[in-house]
C-alpha cells in the first residue's frame, strides 16, 4: 500500500510529530511505501521522491514575509501547488493527514480529492481544531473550559479572544472555521481517528464529521516485563519496580496542567514526599516546599525509572486532555494514577483499580485521595498488580498493534 503522510512539520517538533513519524517507520517495516509532505525546514528528517514542500512559516520570526501570513493561514494555494507533483509521482492509495491547519491549511484536502476522488483520506485529530478555532476548548485569558463553538457558533472565538488573547488572531481563527464549514471541506475526509471517546463526542457536533469518527487510543511502548515471556526479564522488572515512598508529578509546570492544584495538595500533606520532574514557570514555587524535590526535565530512561519506583503519580490537569501519554505510561509501568476527571482521562484510569479519579480543581478531594493511597499499602499493591495486568492484557496498544488497526481503517 502507498501511504502519503501530510503534516505541517517534517522535523521533530512535538508529540504530534513523534506520533506520525513512529507510525510511518512502522508501516515501512510492515512492507508499505510511505512518503511525506509538509513544510521545508533545515531540520527535516522525512521526504518525498520529488522533493516538493511548502516554504517554512514561522509565526515567531520577524520580516516582511509575515505580512502575508493572515492570507496563507486561511487557504494555502502554495500548499495545493506543491502537493500536486507529489501526488502525480507517488499516486498514493491513502493520504493520512495529521497536523495541517494554519501552515498547510485544509486546502490540501481539496487538492487530494481534485487529483483523485478515490484516494482515501484519513485524519488523526490530536485536538478539537475542527470544531474549536483555538483547538484547546479553553479561554486563555480566564482559564475557563469552554465548548461554546463546537456547534458552529465560531464568533465566540473572537468575542473571548481565544487565540493568544488577540482580537485579530481570534478573528482569523473564526474566519478559518467559517470558511471550511461553508465549503464542507471536512466532509471530504473519509475517516477521522480520535484518540479518545471524549474528543470523538466533541467532534461529532460538526455535521460534516458525524458518523465517520473512530476512537483509537494512542499507542505506548510497553515495559519488557509486559511483552516478554522470559522469567529472567520479569524477575528483573519486579526488582526494579519496588515502590518507594514518594508521589510523582511529571510534565510541564503550567497552569493548565494543574500545577497549582498539586502544589496546594502538597502543602496540605507535609508528611508526604513529592518528586516533580519537568520544567516550566512554577519552579520557584515548587522548590519553596520542603516536602517537594524538583529533579527537572528527565530523559526517557530517567523518567521511566521515576515512574516505576513511585508509589503513585498524579495527573491534575484542569483542561480537556485528549489521551495523555503520561497517564498511560504510569499504568503500564505499574504505577497507579490519581487523575482529574476531565476529557479522555477517565477512559484511561479504571477508577478504584488502576488509580483514582478526582473532580478537576478540587484540591480537597485530590488531597484526600493522595492521602488514601499514601497510607494504604495493600491498596497500592493491588492497584500496582492491576496496572501490570492491564499492560499485559493488551489494554493499551503497542505501535505494532496500533498500526494493524490503522491498516484496517485504511482498507475499509
Amino acid at each position: 500500500m502507498k501511504i502519503l503522510i501530510i503534516n505541517k512539520f517534517l522535523h521533530p517538533n512535538g508529540g504530534s510529530e513523534t506520533y506520525i513519524f513512529e507510525i510511518g517507520k512502522q508501516l515501512q517495516r510492515m512492507g508499505h511505501e510511505v512518503q511525506y509532505f509538509g513544510m521545508e525546514h533545515e531540520g527535516r528528517i522525512v521526504s518525498n521522491n520529488v522533493e516538493s514542500y511548502t516554504s517554512d512559516m514561522n509565526f515567531h520570526a520577524g520580516g516582511l514575509s509575515k505580512l502575508t501570513y493572515p492570507f496563507k493561514i486561511l487557504y494555502s494555494k502554495e500548499a495545493r501547488q506543491a502537493l500536486r507533483p507529489v501526488l502525480e509521482d507517488f499516486r498514493p492509495d491513502v493520504v493520512h493527514l495529521n497536523n495541517i491547519n494554519f501552515q498547510l491549511t485544509p486546502s490540501v484536502i481539496d487538492e487530494v480529492k481534485s487529483f483523485d476522488k478515490n484516494i482515501k483520506i484519513v485524519y488523526t485529530a490530536h485536538d478539537a481544531q475542527w470544531v474549536c478555532p483555538n483547538h484547546l476548548m479553553r479561554i486563555p485569558s480566564t482559564g475557563e473550559r469552554c465548548l461554546r463553538c463546537i456547534d458552529g457558533v465560531y464568533g465566540n472565538c473572537t468575542k473571548h479572544r481565544c487565540i493568544h488573547d488577540s482580537k485579530l488572531r481570534s478573528l482569523l481563527g473564526q474566519i478559518e472555521a467559517q470558511i471550511y464549514k461553508k465549503r464542507h471541506t471536512y466532509k471530504q475526509v473519509d475517516t477521522i481517528i480520535s484518540p479518545s471517546q471524549f474528543l470523538a463526542d466533541v467532534l461529532s457536533h460538526n455535521e460534516d464529521l458525524k458518523g465517520r469518527i473512530v476512537t483509537l487510543h494512542n499507542f505506548v511502548e510497553l515495559p519488557k516485563a509486559a511483552i516478554s515471556e522470559s522469567s529472567e526479564v520479569v524477575n528483573q522488572s519486579e526488582s526494579d519496580s519496588t515502590k518507594r515512598d514518594y508521589v510523582l508529578y511529571f510534565g510541564r509546570y503550567d497552569v493548565e496542567k494543574g500545577i497549582r492544584i498539586i502544589l496546594a495538595a502538597a502543602r496540605n500533606l507535609p508528611e508526604v514526599d513529592f518528586i516533580f520532574a519537568g520544567k516550566g514557570d512554577f519552579e520557584k514555587e515548587i522548590e519553596e516546599l520542603p516536602n517537594v524535590q524538583n529533579v527537572g526535565f528527565q530523559d526517557k530512561e530517567g523518567i521511566t525509572k521515576l515512574i516505576r519506583n513511585a508509589r503513585l503519580s498524579v495527573f491534575p490537569s484542569i483542561w480537556y486532555e485528549n489521551c495523555p501519554f503520561s497517564v498511560i505510561e504510569s499504568i503500564v509501568n505499574g504505577t497507579p494514577v490519581v487523575g482529574s476527571n476531565l476529557g479522555g482521562v477517565p477512559e484511561l484510569i479504571d477508577d478504584g483499580k488502576t488509580g483514582l479519579l478526582f473532580e478537576a480543581e478540587n484540591v480537597s478531594e485530590l488531597t484526600d485521595k493522595i492521602f488514601k493511597l499514601w497510607n494504604d499499602d495493600d491498596l497500592v499493591k493491588k492497584m500496582h498488580d492491576n496496572c501490570i495486568l492491564a499492560a499485559e492484557s493488551g489494554r493499551f496498544d503497542t505501535l505494532d498493534s496500533y498500526c494493524v488497526k490503522l491498516l484496517e481503517i485504511y482498507r475499509e
